[in-house]
């Protein structure tokens, strides 16, 4: 039978392709989550990641190994809340910044439903500024969104650079307006695209507005405009381009109202997990 508390260190490392990443998010230190896989590599009678100074990837081995380190955490959960006697359920009302959609969020929503199956999500997708007034007004019960740093509203999650982005084949001429391609206001990553043009002393022209990711998607990949958006969270048929102006970074939080509990408290913790590093 697998170790759990192997498993959970293996399962870290193949989500993160990091040992260090996956000792934070487990709480422990880099040399326990290395003696973990090394333990885990014995019993499976191979090694489980390729690894160097620079990159950690997953072996054939590794790869099969996946699905019976999952089952392995999912049963041991189960038999805790089994025995506890405590399944939890209800529901919480989740706000998600448009940028996480296709990324992170699917992972975070997987990993609640394994764990609490009788929680249901009420999902809004929406700009972050909106998800944030939603929250206030008492809509929401937990926000990830981005922040501008600086600003000290909601948990800090972890902070990285902002890239300008765009299709392959985008051309920016010398001497004309940069062509944006832009969510509408309050959007945060709007507000700071025009002020980083504007202190460079470059115009710029609204080549596009649209109010959903996939729409700014179609929009760049056409060759429309370009865009800012986190350098972790690009999307795969578009590219980093440069010669504009350095845009600094973007903070990703996790807002909160005054006291979480139950299906929000247990939601936060995966977001915390998953995002945070």
């Amino acid at each position: 039978m697998l170790d759990p508390r192997l498993c959970r260190s293996f399962l870290a490392v193949a989500e993160t392709r990091s040992f260090t990443v996956a000792a934070r998010r487990l709480g422990v230190g880099q040399p326990t989550v290395s003696q973990h896989v090394r333990r885990l590599e014995r019993d499976a009678g191979g090694l489980l990641f390729d690894r160097d100074t620079h990159t950690v990837e997953l072996t054939a081995r590794g790869q099969a190994m996946l699905g019976f380190a999952q089952t392995v955490v999912d049963t041991e959960e189960r038999a805790q809340r089994h025995f506890r006697g405590a399944e939890l359920r209800g529901r919480v009302r989740f706000g998600v910044s448009e940028d996480f959609a296709l990324g992170e969020l699917p992972e975070i929503l997987q990993r609640l439903r394994r764990s609490h199956p009788l929680v249901d999500v009420e999902l809004t997708v929406e700009l972050s500024d909106v998800l944030a007034q939603r929250l206030r007004a008492g809509q929401l019960d937990l926000v990830l969104g981005k922040r501008r740093p600086g600003a000290h509203h909601g948990r800090l999650l972890r902070r990285e650079p902002l890239v300008w982005i765009g299709s392959a084949a985008t051309v920016l001429e010398p001497g004309r307006p940069v062509p944006l391609v832009q969510y509408p206001m309050p959007s945060i990553t709007r507000q700071l695209a025009v002020e980083v043009l504007e202190r460079a002393g470059l115009e710029w022209r609204a080549a596009c507005q649209t109010s959903s990711l996939t729409g700014l998607r179609a929009a760049a990949a056409a060759g429309l405009g370009v865009t800012l958006h986190a350098r972790s969270l690009i999307p795969a048929d578009l590219t980093e381009l440069a010669g504009l102006p350095e845009p600094g970074d973007i903070e990703f939080v996790l807002l909160a109202r005054e006291s979480l509990a139950g299906p929000a408290a247990a939601l936060a913790e995966f977001v915390v997990e998953r995002v945070g590093r």
